[in-house]
């Protein structure tokens, strides 16, 4: 869908969508103060819209509406968030032990860092390559220092891998308490 827009206007709707951040509808920062200098968005609303209908300019610009080759690209970010805290959760409930909640989240967090820093056709790619995302859980494991907890423990679990009920995936975690 093409829309026609006077640039004026358009300019004027780029500051109503900034300025509609700092003021709640209808309401000034402090309503009950008098001589409030805000004005209420309905206001300032309707003075745009008389200046963009008053506006004689001739200037006129071309809006298309966004199609979807334009939209941006998905975050995968939060499903990755997702499946490495199940992964966590999934590790320590089956060596029994309790997850150091703190080094946890501290994990997702240097997940989630690493992960931003790629370039979007990277991060897409993660979604659908399970190697690379281990890679990256592995990275985000190690550099938390969960790598560090329960490291006797672990270690010790980790030599009888056959007595353990983890998926070989969990190899990336378990290698780093033997090396």
């Amino acid at each position: 869908m093409v829309y026609l827009v006077h640039l004026d206007c358009f300019v004027y709707l780029v500051d109503l969508v900034y300025l509609v951040s700092f003021v709640q509808p209808n309401k000034g920062d402090k309503p009950n103060k008098a001589n409030n200098s805000l004005l209420p968005l309905a206001d300032f609303s309707r003075i745009l819209l008389a200046r963009c209908h008053s506006n004689g300019s001739s200037r006129i610009i071309l809006l298309a509406t966004m199609s979807e080759s334009t939209l941006p690209a998905p975050d995968y970010t939060l499903a990755l968030r997702e499946e490495f805290r199940h992964h966590l959760e999934t590790f320590y409930a089956q060596l029994k032990l309790a997850p150091p909640y703190e080094s946890v989240e501290k994990a997702i967090r240097s997940l989630t860092t690493s992960v931003h820093a790629l370039p979007p056709p990277e991060r897409a790619r993660l979604a659908t390559d399970a190697t690379a995302r281990w890679q990256y859980f592995r990275q985000a494991f190690e550099s938390s220092g969960l790598s560090k907890k329960h490291r006797g423990i672990i270690a010790g679990l980790a030599r009888n891998r056959s007595s353990l009920k983890l998926p070989a995936e969990y190899d990336q975690f378990l290698n780093l308490y033997l090396s």
